[in-house]
């Protein structure tokens, strides 16, 4: 009974991976990954948005966005998390609201910090690998923002273990050194960056105000990721 028992559980178990195999085939998602799907506010403007001015601007296409795959163990880290900025005292709103799951884009749902470059940064408070950003700028009107930087690192100073996972600033304005992303208007989607697996405790996110504004605003960040693997 028990060889029975015992043989059983192994073609169960057999039958289980064949299975993840086969979806895995079929879906095109390899297995342990899967398809990052942030939860999504509601559209707040619809089509072609129109006069946004930049040099360094994605062409606007009108097609869904290729999606991202991530390990399957990957978790939101961000929710609640302590924000600070290098504007202490926003324009509007408060820092916290960048992690509070607020995406709307509506007044009360958004902050706006200074102009001239400025910068946001969230403690995950410990380190992890981290596989995607998703931050939703002011979605509310068609704009693109500028000198976007994101960087990840171990401390809060940027100074140790620093990995830049997205930079736009095309002229190096920020001085972080020249970026080879795009600009893109901002939708209700918001922007999926691809960390790629990069370690860091500490992120960081620079801007430089908009096509439409001298000011930075934010409505959420949401960063994913895992515990490192142990070395």
């Amino acid at each position: 009974m028990k060889q029975n028992s015992r043989l059983l559980m192994m073609i169960g178990v057999s039958l289980f991976g064949l299975s993840a195999v086969l979806l895995a085939q079929e879906t095109g998602v390899p297995e342990g990954m899967m398809e990052l799907k942030p939860e999504l506010p509601r559209p707040l403007f619809v089509g072609t948005p129109t006069n946004i001015v930049s040099t360094n601007l994605e062409e606007v296409t009108g097609q869904p966005r290729k999606p991202l795959l991530v390990p399957a163990d990957v978790k939101l880290l961000s929710r609640d998390k302590y924000v600070t900025s290098s504007d202490s005292a926003p324009i509007i709103g408060d820092l916290q609201m960048i992690t509070d799951g607020d995406k709307e884009g509506v007044d009360g749902s958004y902050i706006e910090i200074g102009p001239r470059p400025q910068w946001v940064q969230i403690d995950l408070e410990e380190e992890y690998e981290l596989h995607a950003i998703v931050v939703w700028h002011y979605h509310s009107q068609a704009r693109a923002y500028k000198d976007v930087v994101v960087m990840a690192a171990e401390d809060e100073d940027m100074l140790d273990g620093v990995t830049i996972v997205m930079n736009n600033d095309h002229d190096n304005t920020l001085g972080l050194g020249l970026g080879t992303d795009k600009e893109w208007i901002e939708t209700y989607e918001g922007r999926v960056i691809d960390a790629k697996g990069a370690r860091g405790r500490f992120v960081r996110l620079h801007s430089d105000g908009s096509t439409a504004s001298p000011m930075s605003h934010y409505v959420e960040v949401e960063v994913y990721g895992r515990p490192p693997a142990s070395e």
